[in-house]
């Protein structure tokens, strides 16, 4: 080292308790950088497990409702049960989550769909799809959450499209959107594109949701990872100019929601805007649409 920067270099002074003698000893540069890395990565890692996991119950549900909620007569539901279990589900929620394919809570008390609109202090928009056994309880539960979090029940569906959604795996022939277009459109497909996982995913009409899944599954043998009925948020009613905080907030909202078990589906009117990629992954990564 140059002897004159050593002279600028950061120093501590440490006086010895028995010898009252003075010495001196570089100052380590703090840890702040690799310790807001490891926050980074264990932020990353906590996304992925709760994307996962949602995956994992949405698979467990579909499994249940086309082939029925015995995994002993349906291959689809046990593979989706081992790998819950792998992946850490508990035994109730794995439960919950095939008596819920068969439209009955794990009491064999039909379930009802409730669609539940807000309005957020952010300006955001929130649609929450609910699945519940008791519209009161969940309606009351719900808004609660929202209340907490400063938001306002409104009639906001306007500044949404519902949409049907599949998403397909490529499969072992590792196919894209453009090799089912032509199939996909002339089945009822009105959207069809290749997601960030490599998957195809196809919007189409609510009603022909099943009609278009059952059209591809034969014609191309593809497997389905998650279907069902989404809240797609208008282009021209999109909010952009959202802050770090804001999302932080938003997340921290949705967090809360998920633990409701009666919460199927979220979807806000949100876009990237000038976030940061990392924080518009945390955010975009809790949402179904």
């Amino acid at each position: 080292m140059n002897p004159a920067m050593a002279l600028f270099r950061p120093r501590s002074f440490i006086i010895c308790r028995q010898c009252r003698q003075l010495s001196i000893s570089t100052v380590r540069p703090s840890g702040h950088n690799r310790w807001s890395k490891i926050k980074h990565d264990k932020l990353k890692k906590d996304l992925q497990k709760n994307k996962s996991l949602s995956i994992l119950a949405k698979e467990l549900m579909h499994a249940s409702r086309v082939s029925g909620p015995d995994p002993t007569d349906n291959p689809r539901l046990a593979a989706a049960i081992t790998a819950a279990k792998q992946a850490g589900f508990p035994k109730t929620s794995i439960e919950s989550a095939i008596a819920r394919g068969q439209g009955v809570s794990t009491t064999g008390k039909a379930l009802e769909p409730l669609v539940i609109e807000a309005l957020l202090s952010s300006s955001v928009a929130v649609v929450i799809d609910c699945l519940t056994d008791s519209k009161a309880r969940t309606l009351q539960d719900v808004r609660t959450i929202i209340k907490d979090h400063e938001g306002v029940p409104s009639t906001i569906g306007y500044m949404f499209t519902k949409r049907g959604r599949i998403i397909f795996d490529p499969g072992e022939q590792d196919l894209t959107a453009d090799d089912v277009l032509d199939e996909a459109l002339e089945a009822g497909a009105e959207e069809i594109e290749d997601d960030e996982n490599g998957s195809i995913m196809v919007l189409t009409e609510p009603s022909k949701t099943a009609s278009v899944e059952s059209t591809l599954q034969a014609k191309f043998q593809l497997k389905v990872r998650e279907t069902g009925i989404v809240w797609v948020p208008s282009q021209d009613m999109l909010v952009q100019a959202l802050s770090e905080g804001t999302v932080n907030k938003l997340c921290a909202f949705i967090d809360e929601l998920r633990r409701e078990s009666s919460v199927q589906n979220i979807s806000m009117n949100v876009a990237q805007g000038s976030l940061k990629e990392d924080v518009w992954t945390q955010l975009q990564s809790r949402l179904d649409m």
